[in-house]
This record gives structure tokens, C-alpha cells and sequence, in this order.
């Protein structure tokens, strides 16, 4: 069914409502505000894509999931997708999917219909080339070690000498 709908149901529906339009404000106007809705959706996109990456590797930086900003990036590439098609529905839906708001209203609905969990939490990050350990404060089960690595030759004359 959804094959249905995006192959055919869709299409149909922006060729009527784009022959509606161009009726009403001519064919030539129809096709130039077709062409600027992608020209300005592009650029839109592009500018909000950037600010998500941004604003994810802030998340990664101070420990967290960056599952808000990853389903922002999944709204925008479908904002693409629809702004890159041409019709006034797509166009319409696409611009909907720029408004952080509506993103932010999608996702509480997905996430309330159980199809979608988000889970936020804060991780350890540990770079050990440098021994530097970064983790948040009051977290009670975090646990410093050292480690060294046994080569294999290593191990084979411990076990061969005489203790």
C-alpha cells in the first residue's frame, strides 16, 4: 500500500493541484514559484543540517546521545527529499518538516505511540593514549583501571623462567 501511495496517489494529487494552481496564477508563475520553493528549501536545508551537525558533535562532546539532533537529521533529509520534488504538496510538507516546532511536535507523538523511545543519558569518555579520563561528576560506578598489554612472546618467557 504505501508503494501506492508514493508511486502514484502522490503524483496524481500534485499534477491536479499544480493544474488548480497554474489556472488561477498562470503556468509561468506556477513553474517559477515550483523552482524557487527549491532553490529557498535547498538553502534552508542546508543551513539547518549544518547547525544539527554542530549542535550533535556538542552532544558527543559533553557525553550525551545525540538522538534529538539524529531525528532532526532525519526530518531534514525528508524536507530535502520532498523540497527537491516538485508540486506544492511536497513543497508544503517539506517546509512544514524546516519548522523546529513541528519536529518537536512529531517526535512527542512518535514517541508516544510507543514506536519510537528516545533515551538520553550521559556516557564515559575515556582517551587513554593521553591518560586522560573525563567523566560526570557523581556518577558512582565509574571505575579507574590500568591495563598493560602482555605480547605474546612476552608471556611465553614468564611462563618458561624458573619463579
Amino acid at each position: 500500500m504505501p508503494f501506492f501511495i508514493i508511486f502514484v496517489l502522490i503524483p496524481l494529487a500534485e499534477i491536479l493541484v499544480f493544474i488548480a494552481v497554474s489556472d488561477h496564477i498562470g503556468l509561468g508563475t506556477a513553474l517559477l514559484m515550483a523552482l524557487m520553493t527549491a532553490i529557498i528549501g535547498g538553502a534552508l536545508v542546508r543551513y539547518q543540517g549544518i547547525a544539527t551537525i554542530f549542535s550533535a558533535q556538542d552532544s558527543l562532546r559533553r557525553g550525551e546521545i545525540p538522538s534529538r539532533q539524529l531525528f532532526d537529521g532525519l526530518c531534514l533529509v525528508a524536507a530535502g527529499a520532498m523540497l527537491i520534488t516538485p508540486g506544492f504538496i511536497t513543497d508544503t510538507l517539506g517546509f512544514l518538516l524546516l519548522i523546529p516546532a513541528v519536529r518537536h511536535v512529531l517526535l512527542r507523538m512518535l514517541v508516544k505511540s510507543g514506536r519510537v523511545s528516545v533515551n538520553g543519558f550521559n556516557a564515559e569518555y575515556a582517551e587513554f593514549h593521553d591518560q586522560r579520563h573525563y567523566h560526570h561528576p557523581g556518577e558512582p560506578d565509574v571505575i579507574d583501571v590500568e591495563f598493560e598489554t602482555i605480547e605474546k612472546d612476552d608471556a611465553q618467557t614468564d611462563e618458561d623462567s624458573p619463579s
